[in-house]
């Protein structure tokens, strides 16, 4: 529960800082922030309340960093906080609300170069989370907090069901001083009406009031308006870098000590109109950047969808269900070579599992019943039943997915935000002092202070930062909308670059709940359960028709469990030995095969007979293969066997190479040949057998119907019912890139006209501060007019 009631008697009961603004109460005590109470909270949860007994308020005297973070020492609290953890790594997510430009992004990634024991660190600029990867035997939790502490990013630590409210909290405090930024602005303002006026005949101890009331806003304004640019800058200025604060914190510091002097002195009524009007603008310019990253983020991770279905089990019946709508309590099936799409408890089977999706470490960990198993391991082996402990964070998911350890991009977008990040910021500084120490050789000191002041004020990197966010994150929403969900922001542009297009056939071009089956052999009731028994633990397509049409009950314990890709799986059912797949992994007995696909079955060596599999292409095929051939190369390779060559050439043009028969290996080597020979390829897949290719390809997109065939290697998820879109997709990439290189223009035009006048002295401080929030508005309304032009011209929703 949260008062609105202050009292300047009430001390927090944490810290021990006066209360000056809303109380918040747990336990019958009183905080001052939400950030105080939530660390009470983890301690009270977790039985640690002792902290507060050796002092009245620990947190006021236990300043020193080591102390504060003490209690993240504690494996109760250590457990509760962490993603995951194992004998050597772990994964955990900060919220912190001091990331704002690309700098701190370059910086919170490059925490390995600051301490060894970081592994990884990956940012989410729009929720202002980073995840590091680290070892705990060589960096504990709580040295890694006071690592980020020590350069200005200082986490707000706290239990999930916490985070919002400090969010919240953060977004206030920007709001609060926004409000005390445009208080102090208007009455610096009224104070200065006289020198506006040129009321020389004003009472000189009128002048003198005037000037030390606006000297008292301009404390105000300074020290706790703009109080985050300083420790925004100090933290980077420590660790050698220069972030996109660094110019701001400078001018606001120059401005408040010349405006100080001159009112002490009485040289002059000093710039505090200006320093209280460009702090005023500078907070504004803040929020409208922060209210649209926020409003981006919403839209990905709640009006959006990881487009995966997961088996539950319910009254005995087997159904795929969104992951979205999975609940604690859940009973799941994870099938080999499934994802687990949230922390489980393993209820039955044997578990072993990679979790080099999490950690990119392939080294498989074994698991035992009961033991809790962390969102993200891969199973490998027999099915398993597993319980939800832990809602499914869809964030997370996306998360893992971008570990740097199953693919990196080449992205030249990026890479010229990240050097515009690096030496930016040095580049206004060098010119600022230039300007300044030019007019000074000149003699003309106020140009030469409107110069120093205005080119550090009106250069601004933001406006060209802003647009590749702004303009692919919406791009990213537009797509979910339309069942396309994209890893991340870089896909976009490798999307726009593809030439070339490589189809995989079973579960991409076909309907893969549309599959006519028919046996050919006999099966006894007890051959026909151990069959599904062991078809039931395999994820791909034609397993789970079989045990549809086999329609068994009961389900037998399956031990030794093996799938292998693009041939076929071998169990031990009731003491059998059960083989399903191809005709050579299966049987030497050439009568055994016909022409067309089939699934061959063999018990304890005896060969039982084969399923003949009849699969209907999608409806939209025919529709998408011509839309696709004016403009790209395309290619079809597939496991299967030849049987349905004729009825693909009456979808595919003449041209089109086809390749059938093919290896997981083989699929590989065939997408390397065509990068070999400079194609941009991307790979349509099943994300079962062709997840090496859809790895190497250049824009990896495995299509999914209602199963959870969620391969890392992949770039992309596509729904079945989108495939026809695919064409707009690729247009719209194209338009999404296009709209950030005019954006580039209209930012490198801003920031070129800005300095060319400021350098001349022709451009007020207070001008340009009015100039940096207006093109920060005009970028958001360029990249959302001309996104939703494009998306209505590319035919998507």
């Amino acid at each position: 529960m949260k008062s609105s009631s202050t009292s300047t008697d009430t001390l927090c009961f944490h810290c021990g800082n006066d209360i000056s603004g809303p109380i918040y109460t747990a336990d019958d005590k009183q905080f001052c922030c939400a950030g105080c109470k939530g660390v009470y909270q983890v301690l009270s949860n977790n039985n640690l309340c002792n902290y507060y007994h050796y002092n009245q308020t620990p947190g006021q005297t236990k300043k020193e960093v080591e102390q504060h973070y003490e209690f993240l020492n504690e494996p109760k609290i250590f457990s509760q906080l962490v993603d995951y953890t194992d004998q050597n790594i772990t994964l955990i997510t900060f919220y912190i609300p001091a990331i704002h430009c690309s700098s701190c992004l370059w910086l919170l990634e490059h925490l390995h170069k600051l301490n060894g024991g970081v592994m990884q660190s990956r940012v989410d600029f729009l929720k202002k989370q980073v995840a590091i990867t680290f070892n705990h035997q060589e960096i504990s939790l709580k040295d890694l907090v006071e690592l980020l502490a020590s350069i200005g990013y200082e986490p707000l630590i706290s239990l999930q069901d916490i985070v919002k409210e400090k969010k919240d909290t953060v977004n206030r405090n920007l709001v609060r001083k926004i409000a005390v930024a445009g208080f102090c602005m208007g009455n610096v303002m009224l104070f200065s009406f006289p020198e506006y006026l040129g009321l020389s005949s004003l009472e000189h101890q009128f002048q003198s009031l005037f000037g030390w009331l606006n000297l008292a806003f301009a404390i105000v304004i300074t020290f706790y308006c703009c109080r985050d640019f300083f420790m925004s800058a100090w933290g980077s200025i420590k660790n050698k870098v220069i972030n996109l604060d660094t110019p701001l914190a400078l001018i606001v510091a120059v401005l408040f000590l010349r405006s100080a002097f001159e009112i002490i002195t009485q040289a002059g009524p000093g710039f505090t109109d200006t320093l209280s009007g460009l702090a005023f603008l500078l907070l504004m310019g803040r929020w409208v950047k922060q209210r649209t990253y926020n409003h981006i983020s919403f839209n990905r991770d709640y009006r959006s969808y990881f487009p995966v279905a997961v088996t539950v089990i319910k009254d005995g019946e087997e159904k795929p269900v969104p992951i979205a709508d999975l609940n604690i309590g859940d009973r799941i099936l994870i099938r080999n070579n499934e994802i687990i799409p949230a922390d489980s408890i393993l209820m039955k089977g044997e578990g072993y599992f990679d979790f080099s999706f999490v950690t990119g470490e392939s080294q498989p960990v074994s698991k035992v019943l009961g033991e809790i198993i962390y969102a993200g391991g891969r199973q490998i082996g027999e099915a398993l039943e597993m319980e939800i402990v832990k809602p499914v964070s869809q964030s997370y998911l996306t998360r893992l997915w971008n570990n740097e350890a199953f693919k990196g991009t080449d992205s030249k977008i990026k890479n010229f935000n990240d050097t515009i990040a690096q030496y930016f910021s040095a580049a206004v500084l060098f010119v600022a002092f230039a300007a300044a120490g030019s007019w000074w050789v000149l003699g003309d000191t106020t140009k030469a202070w409107d110069a120093f002041s205005a080119v550090l004020i009106v250069a601004c990197p933001c406006v060209l930062a802003l647009s590749t966010p702004l303009t692919l994150s919406t791009v990213l929403g537009l797509f979910d909308k339309n069942n396309f969900y994209l890893k991340n922001t870089d896909v976009v542009e490798q999307l726009a670059r593809i030439n070339t297009l490589v189809f995989d056939k079973t579960g991409t071009i076909t309907c893969p709940n549309v599959v006519n089956l028919t046996f050919t052999g006999r099966l006894s009731t007890k051959e026909e359960e151990v069959i599904a028994s062991a078809a039931r633990n395999s994820s791909h397509p034609l397993s789970r028709e079989i045990v549809k049409w086999l329609g068994v009950k009961e389900v037998r314990p399956v031990f030794e469990y093996r799938e292998i890709a693009g041939k076929g799986i071998v169990a031990i059912v009731d003491h059998q030995e059960v083989q399903l797949g191809s005709r050579s992994f299966i049987s030497d007995d050439k009568d055994a095969a016909d022409s067309s696909s089939s699934v061959h079955i063999s018990i304890n060596g005896t060969y039982k007979g084969f399923f003949k599999v009849k699969q209907q292409w999608r409806a939209e095929l025919k529709g998408l293969i011509d839309a696709l051939k004016p403009q790209f190369r395309m290619h079809l390779i597939s496991g299967d066997t030849f049987s349905e060559r004729k009825s693909l050439d009456a979808i595919f043009p003449p041209y089109v190479p086809m390749y059938f028969k093919q290896s997981p290996h083989d699929k590989l080597n065939y997408i390397k040949r065509l990068q070999g020979t400079g194609n941009k390829v991307m790979m349509l897949g099943d994300g079962l057998n062709d997840a090496g290719a859809l790895r190497q390809s250049d824009l990896g997109v495995a299509v999914t119907d209602n199963i959870n065939n969620f391969t890392p290697g992949s770039d992309a998820i596509l729904k079945g019912e989108a495939l026809a879109k695919l064409p707009y997709f690729i247009r719209h990439a194209k338009s999404a890139v296009r709209i950030i290189e005019y954006s580039f223009v209209i930012a490198s035009v801003y920031n070129l006209i800005g300095v060319y006048f400021a350098v001349q002295g022709k451009l007020s401080p207070l001008t340009a501060a009015v100039l940096m929030p207006l093109s920060t508005i005009t970028i958001i309304i360029f990249t959302n007019l001309t996104n939703r032009y494009f998306a209505k011209r590319n035919k998507l929703r």
